[in-house]
Parts: structure tokens; C-alpha cells; sequence
């Protein structure tokens, strides 16, 4: 089963951080420490060659919730960018509510949007 954590791409990570100001020495440090993992599987007691990922934060590693936050701060600038160049278009619990287009909760998100076709 695939969860949010699998599949960060990693150059988003990257640059997310970057549009937010962080040093680059931070990024590159950052970015060593997501890419330099690597698997092996060991089935019937044989472990099997090794291989690296191309994308992903790995759960229980103490900066991936942090990273994570920080993939959800990209999201949500890319969704109030799409409403605010017309792209998407937002929806409201009232009439004199506001255009709600996204909810970022701490492992989750809701997109609401309006189709028109």
C-alpha cells in the first residue's frame, strides 16, 4: 500500500526549501540525508543485491515529519496560487464565508474545488 511518505519527490522537497530561504548548505545537508539510503531484501534467508530509491522520506526517521510539513507548505502555496490565477476555484460553507480550496491536517489534506465540465 502506498502512503504520502512514499511518494515525495525529492527535488520538490528541494525546492520547496529553496522558495522558503533556507540556506543551501541546510538543503544540501537536508538532501543528503533523504538520498543516500539503501535497500537490500532478503527472502528465504538470501539477501538479495542493494538498491537506492528515487523519491520518498522514510517514516521513523526523526526529519521526515519535518520534511513532510514542509511538502505541505509547497502544496498549499501551489493551491492558493491555482485559485488566484483562476485555475481552480474554491468553494464556501456560507454565502458570505470564505472560498475554502484546501485543509492541511497533520498526516492528511481535503482539496475542495468546483467542477464546471
Amino acid at each position: 500500500m502506498n502512503k504520502a511518505y512514499d511518494r515525495v519527490e525529492w527535488y520538490f522537497v528541494q525546492d520547496v526549501m529553496r522558495k522558503m530561504g533556507f540556506d543551501p548548505n541546510w538543503i544540501r545537508s537536508m538532501m543528503n540525508c533523504i538520498s543516500s539510503v539503501s535497500y537490500s531484501v532478503v527472502l528465504n534467508g538470501q539477501k538479495g543485491d542493494i538498491f537506492q530509491p528515487s523519491r520518498g522520506l522514510r517514516q521513523g526517521d526523526p526529519i521526515s515529519p519535518f520534511l513532510f510539513l514542509i511538502c505541505g507548505e509547497g502544496l498549499s502555496s501551489l493551491m492558493r496560487k491555482a485559485v488566484q490565477e483562476g485555475h481552480l476555484k474554491g468553494v464556501k460553507a456560507s454565502r458570505r464565508g470564505p472560498q475554502i480550496s484546501h485543509l492541511l491536517f497533520a498526516d492528511d489534506c481535503i482539496l475542495f474545488g468546483e467542477a464546471n465540465e
